[in-house]
C-alpha cells in the first residue's frame, strides 16, 4: 500500500455531490461500505490477475451514507494492489463460480508488492488532487 500526499485529505462535501463527481473521474463506490464510511475506487492498471487501485476513503460527519445529503470528509487516499487467482477454482465453490453465482473471489494477496511505486504514486496523486479541486470548486459555488 502506498499512502498519498494530496489535497484531498480533510476535504468535506455532500455525499451526492461527491458521488456524481466521482463518476466523472472514473471512480466508483467500493462494494463493501458502511453507513458511516466507504471508499471511492478507480482501477489504475489490470493485468494477469493483478489490479492496482486508487482508493479514496471517507467517513460520514453528519447523516447516513445511503442519503445524498450525508456530509462526508475524505481521509488519506492510497494505492493498493490486489492479486487474484485466474482460472476455475477446484473446490466446493467451483460450481457457483462457473454458474455466475459467486462472481467475486477473495484476492490471493490483498496488499501485493507494487512495482514502480513512483509511477503509481504520481498517477494516484494527480487523480486525487484533480478530484479535490473539483470538490472545492463545486462546494464554493454552493456556498456563494
Amino acid at each position: 500500500m502506498i499512502e498519498l500526499q494530496t489535497e484531498l485529505e480533510g476535504k468535506r462535501a455532500y455525499f451526492g455531490v461527491a458521488r456524481q463527481l466521482a463518476k466523472q473521474f472514473g471512480l466508483s463506490m467500493c462494494g463493501s461500505w458502511e453507513y458511516d464510511g466507504a471508499f471511492f475506487d478507480a482501477t489504475l492498471h489490470r493485468e494477469n490477475g493483478e489490479t492496482i487501485y486508487l482508493r479514496m476513503p471517507f467517513h460520514v460527519l453528519e447523516g447516513m451514507l445511503d442519503r445524498s445529503d450525508a456530509f462526508i470528509e475524505f481521509r488519506t487516499p492510497f494505492v493498493i494492489k490486489h492479486i487474484v487467482h485466474i482460472g476455475l477454482d477446484k473446490d466446493e465453490n467451483s460450481l457457483l463460480a462457473a454458474t455466475g453465482f459467486n462472481q467475486f473471489q477473495e484476492p490471493l494477496d490483498k496488499d501485493g508488492q507494487i512495482r514502480n511505486k513512483t509511477k503509481w504514486e504520481e498517477i494516484g496523486e494527480d487523480v486525487s488532487n484533480e478530484y479535490a479541486r473539483a470538490i472545492a470548486a463545486i462546494e464554493t459555488k454552493h456556498i456563494s
